[in-house]
């Protein structure tokens, strides 16, 4: 068994859990865990504590500190962690508004052709689920690539894939009509040609917490996932 990368095994487990192949509500054993990636326990441990503290595991109420188990999808954390989200993307857009009117012009072609790539996706039969998630996340990530400082992408690196959790888990029940997402995509799009700075910051935080009001209905009708 190897000894493994605490980073390089974060990264192994985080995506486990955005991918849902650990459950919301899981108990995590660190023995299984070792095992599952062929590496000794001290690593992951280690990166057991970084996700804690970064918010994708949870200790047990009422149980010994030592018993983990993989963070719950409730309808009041989706709704704060997507405002996040969108402020801080907010910030990104306003910084990518503010780009020369080449370089905006070229991003707004770039968007355009990734809003209608998720458009189709969606409206495809049958429809792939993962195509269309990766599409919506091509434009978000490219709207953030150009518009956002090394600090900026810090952050949103870190709180970006907990919303990738929800969105997986439910996005089969949400690709039912995905035009307002398409529609705000592209009010996004004009702001960021037409140089308009506020307004596609506001644009994009209220894209996302209108995401966060649809992904909270779904949440209502499907239930919570892992939640104690």
């Amino acid at each position: 068994m190897r000894a493994g990368r605490p980073t390089q095994v974060y990264g192994q487990l985080r995506a486990l859990i955005v991918q849902g192949k650990l459950a919301p509500g899981s108990r995590i054993i660190e023995t299984d865990i070792a095992e599952r990636l062929g590496v000794s326990r001290t690593p992951v441990r280690e990166a057991l504590q970084r996700l804690q503290q970064e918010g994708y595991v949870v200790g047990a109420p009422l149980a010994h500190q030592s018993r983990l188990t993989v963070a719950p999808l409730t309808k009041q954390d989706v709704r704060e962690l997507l405002n996040i989200v969108g402020t801080l993307e907010g910030l990104a857009a306003f910084g990518a508004a503010e780009r020369a009117a080449g370089d905006r012009a070229a991003l707004a072609r770039s968007l355009r052709a990734l809003n209608a790539d998720f458009r189709r996706a969606a409206e495809a039969h049958p429809t792939d689920h993962t195509r269309v998630y990766d599409f919506d996340e091509a434009f978000h990530q490219r709207l953030v690539e150009q518009g956002a400082g090394a600090r900026l992408r810090s952050l949103h690196e870190a709180v970006k894939p907990q919303a990738e959790r929800y969105i997986r888990m439910y996005i089969s029940l949400l690709v039912g009509d995905i035009r307002p997402s398409v529609d705000e995509h592209e009010v996004i799009i004009r702001a960021i040609r037409d140089g308009d700075a506020d307004g596609a910051q506001h644009a994009v935080q209220t894209n996302w917490r209108h995401a966060a009001e649809r992904l909270g209905k779904v949440i209502e009708v499907a239930g919570e996932r892992g939640s104690w």
